[in-house]
């Protein structure tokens, strides 16, 4: 019997050595820790009292159902943006290159420099925004400042830093949608919002699941744009789980703040492997 050649295994290697280094070690050695009170120096293992810890503090648990707030909020918009853009900017209308470079420019912008501008421009009396309100009569609210609004204004800012590369994906999308499908239907009678449902929709699909998962891993996993803009103020009521688990680290409650990378590990890989496998296999069933 001839024996199996190594050769082909080979090619594989790097990318394994890789994916172990720079993921599998970190994963594993994270889920010790999380189940430890560690410092730099000695590692005490508690069991599951960090995670325990974890659900009965309120504030930390605002700040994992905010992470899914966010995420479904900017996933949601950059998705129905991305597409009503994209189908704009493949329509022909005037300038159309440079609305493309207009609309993509902000997903190249720094995000701490686009939450720093925001801030600015959101100020309750000193900002842009309200001071355009104000002399249309309009009372500005604090977008940063109130409670209720905070995580919401972080979350319309996050969506035009990301819509950009959400209309680029769709764009690509509907220039591989065939003519011939237009045609028909406008041969068949159907009008421009017809051919949108259609046609358009449903043809777009494998964009729209790459748009989606995309935009929720970002969402779930979002940091930098809250940290930049509210630091998860006023309160707590614009904590995510990232800036939580940052917040505990600089405390020196490192356990717990593993505990949540876990906990955000997790709640990544429940919501987004679910979906995107239902979503893939609706795609097929069509």
């Amino acid at each position: 019997m001839k024996r199996k050649s190594p050769y082909p295994y080979w090619f594989v290697f790097p990318a394994a050595v890789i994916f172990t280094t720079l993921f599998l070690v970190p994963s594993v050695a994270s889920l010790w820790f999380s189940l430890t009170r560690w410092d730099l120096f000695t590692a005490e293992f508690i069991g599951l009292e960090n995670f325990v810890q974890f659900f009965k503090e309120p504030f930390l648990v605002q700040g994992m159902t905010n992470t899914v707030i966010f995420a479904f909020v900017t996933s949601s918009l950059k998705t129905v943006l991305g597409l009503l853009l994209a189908v704009l900017l493949t329509s022909g209308i005037f300038a159309q290159g440079f609305l493309r470079i207009l609309v993509f420019f902000p997903v190249l912008v720094s995000t701490i420099g686009v939450g720093i501008t925001f801030t600015r421009l959101m100020h309750p009396t000193k900002g842009a925004i309200n001071i355009a309100l104000a002399q249309m009569g309009i009372d500005g609210p604090g977008w940063l400042t109130d409670p209720s609004l905070a995580l919401f204004s972080v979350a319309l800012v996050d969506v035009w830093k990301g819509v950009g590369l959400a209309t680029l994906i769709y764009i690509a999308g509907l220039a591989s949608i065939a003519p011939e499908y237009y045609e028909a239907a406008r041969i068949d009678g159907a009008t421009r919002l017809q051919q949108f449902w259609r046609v358009t929709v449903p043809l777009v699909r494998p964009a729209t699941v790459t748009v989606i998962t995309l935009s929720l891993i970002g969402g779930l996993r979002s940091f930098d744009i809250v940290w930049a803009m509210t630091k998860g103020g006023p309160g707590f009521s614009s904590d995510v789980l990232a800036s939580v688990i940052y917040k505990q680290y600089q405390a020196g409650f490192y356990g717990l703040s593993t505990a949540g990378n876990v906990i955000l590990f997790a709640l990544v890989a429940l919501i987004v492997i679910p979906l995107v496998s239902w979503m893939n296999r609706k795609e097929v069933d069509q």
